[in-house]
C-alpha cells in the first residue's frame, strides 16, 4: 500500500464569488499532466469553500457563535462546545475569525455535502477526471489534546468503511470496526498543506478503492455524524447535571433513548437508592430521597408520577413512568 498526498502552493487568495475549481486545478495542474488523475482524493479546507460561497460576515463573532449553535453541549469559561446548525460538535460552532480581514469572521458552508458534489462535477466537467472531493475543518477531539482535520462534506467518496463480519488473522470476527476513512484522509492531508502553509488543498493517490464511479456522489460526510442522543456523551459533566437537576424538556433527546426498566432500577441503586420494576413501564423506588430519584430517572428517560388515580401518593413507593413510550 502507497498513499501519496502533495499539497500544491500557488492557490490565490479566495474571495465570495470566485470560482473555486479553477484556482484549485490552477494549482494542481502547475505540478505537471498527471498531478490528478482518476481515483484520486480532492481535499479541500472549508474555509475557502465558505470564502467562495459568500460565507464571511461582518460582526461580533460571539453574535455569530450564537447565530450558528443549536444547543451549547459544554462550556468552560469563555469556551463554548455546541452541536452547531450542521449537527457537528465544535468549538464556537465551527465560526473562524483566522486568515480574514479584522471584524469579519467564516461560517461554515451551508450545506458542505453539497458544495463537495458541485466542486465534484466541476473537476469532471473541466479535466474528464472522476475524483472525490472531501471538504475539511479543524476539530477537537475529547480526553485528547490538539486538534486534527475531520471530514465535514464529502461527495463521491466513501467515508466510512465496515470491517463487521470479516475475520482477522487469528480467526476472530470484527464485530464493530468501522474505519471513519474521511476523517483519516481529511488528518493525513493536514500533514501535507501545514497550518501556516497557505495551501487550502491537496490531492491523495492510492486509495482509488474509495472513490464511487461517476455520477455516484454517495451519502456524503453526514452520515459520519450520530444522530443527537445516540452519543455517550452529549453533555459536558457540569452541563449534564444542569440539565437533570433542571428536568428541561429539551434534555430528553441529548441524554439519550429511554432505558428499560431494569436498567433505570440498576441505575437507581448505584444512586444509593431502593427500587424494584412493577412492570415494563412502571418502577416503583422509596420515597425518602425522591428528589434525588427524580434527577436520575429523568437523566434515563423516566418521571415519577404525582396522579392518585396512578396509584403515587405522598407515604407510599414513587412510581416512574417512561417519558417516551
Amino acid at each position: 500500500m502507497r498513499l501519496q498526498v502533495v499539497a500544491p502552493d500557488g492557490v490565490p487568495e479566495i474571495r465570495p464569488g470566485d470560482d473555486l475549481a479553477a484556482a484549485l486545478l490552477g494549482a494542481i495542474e502547475a505540478l505537471g499532466p498527471d498531478a490528478l488523475a482518476d481515483g484520486d482524493v480532492l481535499v479541500v479546507t472549508s474555509k475557502v469553500v465558505s470564502k467562495a460561497e459568500g460565507r464571511v460576515e461582518t460582526g461580533d463573532r460571539d453574535a455569530w457563535v450564537e447565530a450558528e449553535t443549536e444547543r451549547v453541549v459544554a462550556r468552560r469559561g469563555g469556551t463554548r462546545i455546541v452541536r452547531n446548525r450542521l449537527g457537528l460538535t465544535m468549538a464556537a460552532a465551527g465560526v473562524d475569525a483566522s486568515n480574514v480581514d479584522a471584524g469579519t469572521v467564516v461560517l461554515l458552508p451551508l450545506d458542505p455535502d453539497d458544495s463537495a458534489r458541485r466542486l465534484r462535477a466541476a473537476v469532471a466537467e473541466r479535466t474528464g477526471r472522476n475524483v472525490g472531493v472531501v471538504v475539511t475543518d479543524t476539530a477537537g477531539r475529547t480526553w485528547r489534546e490538539g486538534q486534527t482535520d475531520i471530514a465535514i462534506g464529502a461527495a463521491g467518496v466513501q467515508v466510512l468503511e465496515s470491517f463487521a463480519g470479516r475475520v482477522d488473522a487469528h480467526g476472530n470476527e470484527l464485530a464493530v470496526t468501522a474505519p471513519a476513512v474521511a476523517d483519516e484522509i481529511a488528518s493525513a492531508v493536514e500533514l501535507a498543506q501545514g497550518k501556516l502553509g497557505a495551501r487550502p488543498c491537496a490531492v491523495v493517490r492510492g486509495r482509488a478503492d474509495l472513490v464511487l464511479p461517476p455520477g455516484e456522489d454517495g451519502p456524503g460526510a453526514r452520515t459520519l455524524i450520530r444522530a443527537d442522543g445516540a452519543d455517550l456523551f452529549g453533555y459536558g459533566a457540569r452541563e449534564a447535571v444542569i440539565q437533570a437537576v433542571a428536568q428541561h424538556p429539551d434534555a430528553r433527546t441529548p441524554f439519550g433513548s429511554t432505558v428499560t426498566a431494569p436498567d433505570l432500577v440498576e441505575a437507581l441503586r448505584r444512586a444509593g437508592i431502593t427500587a424494584r420494576t412493577a412492570a415494563p413501564d412502571d418502577v416503583r423506588a422509596e420515597p425518602g430521597r425522591r428528589a434525588a430519584a427524580d434527577i436520575v430517572a429523568f437523566a434515563h428517560g423516566w418521571a415519577s408520577s404525582t396522579d392518585p388515580a396512578d396509584g403515587a401518593v405522598a407515604d407510599t413507593d414513587l412510581r416512574f413512568r417512561p417519558l417516551t413510550p
